[in-house]
């Protein structure tokens, strides 16, 4: 039973009348108090102060209309926390309001400790319902910003993805509370059936990386930066066997070592989160502005991915490059030609007529050799020069593929490239 059906009216009343009186010095009182115990609302700029005590005055006139009747009082979070304008919310935590709920209470309990007992237990009551009403409110307010969070990091993946940037990208970026710091790369696969984002995100912080979010259509795309701000670098993007590649390493405390995890093994602890087929990660760009490039190999290698038989999972997508360069991609050509065919012309034209003859040859040292008037060893000198000048390995059957489609496009760009009626044997006229 509610304790104001068992009060003397008159006594009520009286004790109504006392509670108005002395609100105006509650309110000081509380103040007072919340500056010499919390370090927090000292700290605070002038006009948020004078708005946290407009919560406390207004906490104890609902209080005492509440007192008055329990039933006509309007809902009590809208009562109180009305009189706060809408940054306080974001300045102000959840502790901290219960802290100050905590004070508030302190000094009215303190106040009426002389007073009947009724007035006691309805503080208690009361102090325990503006509890809960605090904690609706942040409440709604973590599930405002939850929606409003998820719908503009769609929209940074998209003008990602798109490479379509604005002046806004950047605070958009910040908003989010994006961590990553340096290279970015851009992992695509297919979204499972049940997309849990809260444990791709615990994943990736557990390994010191930050990632965005989206989902297009049956797609997963996820931005994935490095959160160490001390990252040591991975290098520059490097050919199908770049999984070989010994993981950086960055000087630690008292002589250790502290591993940081390359784009590849981020990528491999985030694939249980994506669905069945294939997985593609993008190379490595050296910043979130830049991820368009990373994103769009992804999505060109995500397209293609099923056409390679054996692909790993996650595959790079410059391990795709033959397959992305047959199905149009403008990118995977010049990419063929300008790290592959390129340097290897301007480094030795002997060099390139070698790796030509020995793919031509099906990869047979012997015959490539009695084309070219060589001993074998030769053959295989010059193909560890390849390998040195360019990073892949023409011995290899899945980068022997990627060469010959380099040295194809290359070809087909180059009025000057070497055909097999140019090379002559060494002597000949």
């Amino acid at each position: 039973m509610s304790a104001s059906r068992t009060q003397d009216p008159a006594a009520k009343q009286k004790t109504l009348a006392w509670l108005r009186t002395v609100s105006g010095e509650f309110a000081t009182a509380t103040i007072k108090k919340l500056d010499e115990t919390l370090p927090w609302y000292g700290s605070m700029p002038p006009g948020r102060r004078s708005a946290v005590g407009l919560v406390a005055q207004a906490g104890i006139t609902s209080f005492i209309s509440w007192f008055d009747d329990p039933k006509a009082t309007p809902w009590i979070a809208a009562d109180v926390f009305g009189a706060a304008p809408r940054e306080l919310l974001r300045s102000v935590s959840l502790q901290q309001t219960l802290q100050l709920i905590r004070v508030t209470c302190e000094v009215v309990e303190d106040r009426v400790q002389d007073r009947d007992s009724f007035l006691r237990e309805a503080i208690l009551l009361y102090s325990r319902e503006i509890a809960f009403a605090a904690a609706d409110v942040y409440a709604r307010a973590a599930e405002a910003r939850g929606l409003w969070d998820a719908r503009l990091e769609a929209l940074v993946v998209d003008s990602i993805l798109s490479g379509e940037y604005d002046d806004e990208l950047p605070s958009r970026i910040a908003a989010l509370g994006w961590h990553g710091h340096g290279a970015v790369s851009v992992l695509v696969g297919t979204a499972p059936r049940m997309l849990d984002v809260d444990v791709l995100r615990r994943t990736a912080r557990h390994l010191d990386a930050d990632v965005l979010i989206g989902v297009q259509g049956s797609r997963l795309v996820l931005v994935i930066g490095r959160a160490d701000s001390d990252d040591a670098s991975e290098g520059s993007p490097g050919p199908a066997s770049s999984a070989t590649t010994p993981p950086a390493v960055a000087s630690g405390p008292a002589g250790s070592t502290k591993h940081h995890p390359t784009f590849t093994e981020i990528a491999l602890a985030l694939e249980p989160g994506f669905g069945d087929g294939p997985l593609v990660l993008g190379h490595e760009v050296p910043g979130l502005v830049d991820a368009s490039g990373s994103a769009k190999a992804a999505l060109a290698g995500f397209a293609v991915a099923r056409s390679w038989r054996n692909a790993p999972r996650p595959a790079q997508a410059d391990d795709l490059l033959p397959e992305r360069a047959l199905a149009g991609d403008p990118l995977a050509r010049s990419t063929l030609v300008n790290r592959i065919y390129r340097p290897l012309k301007a480094h030795s034209s002997e060099l390139l007529a070698t790796l030509w003859c020995y793919l031509d040859n099906g990869r047979s040292l012997e015959a490539t050799a009695r084309e070219l008037f060589v001993h074998p060893n030769t053959v295989r000198y010059r193909l560890k020069r390849v390998t040195d000048v360019i990073g892949w390995d023409a011995t290899g059957a899945r980068e022997a593929l990627i060469l010959q489609s380099a040295l194809i496009l290359g070809s087909i760009a180059d009025p000057d490239a070497p055909t097999k009626s140019t090379r002559k044997a060494p002597g000949a006229k």
